[in-house]
């Protein structure tokens, strides 16, 4: 071997395990290693480890979609009937650039209320839900009013477990952000989905004409450019987001890389990046991603569906939660995948105008949409989110 072709061997070797540090690094920053306890209440056996129905029962609950992943939720265990328990919100994970109103916080209630229910049935307990048993909130004392008024009460009654067909698809990704296939719904597929407004309390309205599907999509557009746009919303994203394995074991609930659907290998190699140079995450970063994805999105939804409210009552707003949890649960069911579009939604100045012409046009009986959420079958699958010990949710 002439000198020239050993001296191209020791760059090449030399470039070789460089490369091999380099991503030794950055998988050990990503905490390759560490063990993802922020999954194992998804796990079907993880509420065997509890003796207390009502704590088994929260433990499906906690497994519901909720606003920004931020799991806004307390029990209170009642201390003389032990088939009887509260629901609050907890008023320390309230998103207040975003959610000022605290709308999403809300329906959040309501989705982890309809899991608890559909739950219990499995488990042979029928569970009695009062909504507001004091009263809704002090709107003026919004926070001291979560922490002492209920949302709602639960009193549990032994009944024969009854197999609930919804029941095995609380352990799937509650939402899939990604692009969906081109397939339009089935008549079936339409008409299981609207057997869960059996009551018709709520509005539940689908859209995949051309034009709606063009124009919802321009909406959840703009929403997103507006509110990525804003430094303080990117600030309170930036907050709640876990770059690493350790960070989503210590805090086990807001945002994550999971989120966008990235898993393997790219996902460690992001991680491992961010946490090494956390300006890499940077606002102009974080922006263009949420806005690619949100065209994605646009560009490949076969649908869209509708929840509307009469009111903006929070008791209307904790049952449009609940018939979102059953319509996603319905939707697994038909091999369909769901992602609500919260931004244009969202009740704050600077999405006023987006907010009221959505509303004029697709609410012009003064309804509230409570949802606006594109759904159809799955071209991949999402990984499963974060979430926080149900002990934690149990308040003194």
């Amino acid at each position: 071997m002439s000198k020239r072709a050993k001296i191209s061997m020791i760059i090449l070797l030399s470039v070789v395990i460089l490369l091999i540090l380099l991503a030794g690094a950055l998988f050990t920053a990503s905490g390759v290693f560490k063990k993802a306890k922020y999954l194992d209440p998804w796990k079907r056996d993880y509420v065997d480890q509890f003796k207390d129905p009502r704590v088994k029962l929260a433990a499906y609950g906690l497994l519901a979609p909720n606003g920004h992943n931020l799991q806004p939720w307390k029990i209170r265990l009642d201390k003389q009937n032990p088939l009887k328990f509260s629901l609050y919100t907890d008023s320390s994970r309230l998103a207040l650039e975003s959610d000022p109103v605290a709308r999403q916080t809300m329906v959040s209630q309501g989705t982890f209320l309809e899991y608890l229910r559909v739950g219990g049935e499995q488990l042979g307990y029928r569970a009695a839900i009062r909504l507001f048993p004091e009263g809704e909130y002090d709107e003026q004392k919004l926070s001291g009013s979560m922490d002492q008024k209920p949302v709602a009460e639960i009193t549990l009654s032994k009944a024969q477990p009854a197999a609930n067909p919804l029941f095995d698809y609380m352990f799937l990704p509650d939402t899939n952000r990604m692009a969906y296939k081109p397939d339009p719904l089935t008549a079936e597929q339409r008409q299981r989905l609207e057997q869960t407004n059996a009551d018709g309390a709520l509005k539940l309205i689908f859209l995949d004409a051309p034009e709606d599907i063009k124009k919802l999509g321009e909406y959840s557009l703009e929403g997103t450019d507006i509110e990525t746009g804003l430094k303080r919303m990117n600030d309170e994203s930036a907050d709640i987001f876990r770059s690493n394995e350790s960070q989503k074991n210590k805090y086990r609930s807001g945002f994550s890389f999971e989120g966008q659907g990235t898993t393997g290998v790219k996902k460690h190699l992001l991680q491992g990046m961010i946490t090494i140079v956390p300006s890499f995450n940077n606002e102009e970063a974080s922006t263009k991603l949420a806005v690619d994805a949100a065209r994605t999105a646009a560009e490949h939804s076969p649908a869209y569906a509708l929840i509307l409210s009469k009111d903006n009552s929070r008791t209307s707003q904790v049952k449009a939660g609940m018939l979102y949890s059953r319509l996603l649960l319905a939707g697994h069911e038909q091999g369909l995948v769901m992602q609500p579009l919260s931004q244009v939604l969202e009740e704050y100045p600077e999405m006023k105008a987006p907010y009221t012409r959505i509303h004029q046009e697709y609410a012009p009986g003064g309804e509230t949409i409570q949802f606006l959420i594109r759904l159809g079958q799955p071209a991949q699958d999402t990984p499963l989110s974060m979430r926080r010990e149900v002990t934690d949710l149990i308040a003194d």
